[in-house]
């Protein structure tokens, strides 16, 4: 769960304008700054939300270019209103985080100095009941990011294989009574197929001993989460989003990507230490170019959001995030 823009109510003019501040929103346009500040310079958000990273960007640095994706219409239709007074510097497009190639292709831009990844579901997705996101309140199982494609969540329940759903629940969720609560979920799908939110809460409660109850908050957290990621192929596509974001990096050019569970950081740490790494094999005195790191790490590991941040927004608590600088092109 990302806690990409809190939102203070679900009217309009608040929600559109997304009032409370992105997560770690300072400290992003700080690691890009160095990237950003010459005229001409192409910045991507590769998740826009509700734009409250790409407005602030558009702000900080005036004389940068805007492209920013986003799967979810809704999502487009509301951030091309909020960044509506920076006009042709903001290009928004249609479009999955690892479509980016194809994206920047179309619009004849051949490399950008900046890449902005906030990983997951945004405030918006999770506010809107409809969606089923959220496992706070009753709603239809749904989860897709992009409403017009795809397999609901519900779907998953109803027609995945139990051996499938045990290993989306382990892998995605990190869920250790996996077995349990898909052998409770089978035998339940076969009375009446699964449809909203509420009665797989419900189950999931019912299926877990007492003692997994009362340790990592909601029980139904990590199953929920496994679910989304399954939907919205999210991993899958997080392993060829990172790495061609990179390749999309002029030298010079820098990457932040916030993370909001341990597998998305996994993924983006992995990239980030090859790209980091020699390639040289060992025992040469000297290191050809062709094996020299192309990445710089700007971050020790993964930082965290302030105490100041989680507290005056929850959402931010599982934040992480990862930064990287392009210095050298690839070398044949």
């Amino acid at each position: 769960m990302t806690g990409r823009e809190a939102l203070p109510n679900k009217g309009g003019g608040e929600r559109r304008a997304g009032r409370h501040v992105p997560v770690m929103l300072q400290r992003c346009l700080d690691l890009l700054a160095p990237a950003l500040e010459r005229p001409g310079a192409v910045v991507v958000d590769c998740t826009l939300g509700l734009g409250g990273h790409s407005e602030a960007l558009l702000t900080r640095f005036p004389e940068a270019r805007l492209v920013a994706l986003d799967r979810d219409k809704e999502a487009l239709r509301l951030s091309a209103e909020r960044l509506a007074p920076f006009g042709d510097r903001a290009t928004l497009a249609h479009a999955v985080y690892d479509e980016l190639p194809e994206v920047l292709r179309r619009l004849g831009i051949p490399r950008v100095a900046g890449v902005l990844f906030d990983l997951g579901v945004s405030s918006m997705q999770l506010d809107e009941a409809d969606r089923g996101f959220a496992y706070a309140q009753d709603a239809p199982l749904d989860m897709r990011m992009d409403q017009t494609t795809g397999v609901s969540a519900a779907e998953v329940l109803n027609t995945y294989p139990p051996g499938e759903l045990v290993r989306i629940l382990r892998a995605y969720g990190e869920e250790k009574q996996a077995k349990r609560i898909v052998g409770a979920i089978v035998r339940e799908r076969e009375k009446e197929p699964f449809s909203n939110s509420a009665r797989l809460v419900e189950l999931i409660r019912d299926a877990l001993p007492q003692a997994a109850k009362r340790t990592g908050g909601n029980p139904a957290k990590r199953t929920f989460q496994a679910l989304r990621i399954e939907v919205n192929g999210e991993l899958s596509v997080l392993e060829r989003a990172v790495p061609a974001a990179v390749q999309a990096l002029e030298v010079g050019g820098r990457i932040a990507v916030l993370s909001y569970h341990s597998l998305e950081d996994r993924l983006v740490k992995q990239v980030f230490a090859a790209g980091a790494a020699t390639t040289a094999p060992p025992g040469l005195p000297v290191v050809p170019e062709r094996y020299q790191p192309r990445l710089k790490l700007l971050t020790r590991g993964a930082e965290l959001p302030s105490e100041e941040e989680v507290a005056a927004n929850r959402r931010a608590a599982p934040a992480r995030l990862r930064a990287a600088q392009r210095i050298r092109e690839d070398v044949e």
